[in-house]
């Protein structure tokens, strides 16, 4: 089961062929953060496809090189 406490919407549309990784960078760009167990939820430029992204666990912290 997966576990949703938010849900969150953005209103600018995304390419639906970005990838994961693409997806969070936008999630953390657009809201500041990947929050876990928050939903965040993109739209086409049509909006006639919608993409879900579900953050259920915990980042590592970045090594300072």
């Amino acid at each position: 089961m997966i576990r949703i406490e938010a849900v969150w919407l953005c209103v600018e549309p995304m390419d639906m062929r970005a990838g994961t990784e693409t997806t969070l960078a936008r999630v953390v760009k657009v809201f500041g953060a990947a929050r876990r167990h928050h939903a965040c939820v993109f739209a086409n430029k049509y909006s006639t496809q919608l993409k879900v992204l579900v953050h259920d666990r915990k980042l590592p912290r970045p090594v300072d090189r």
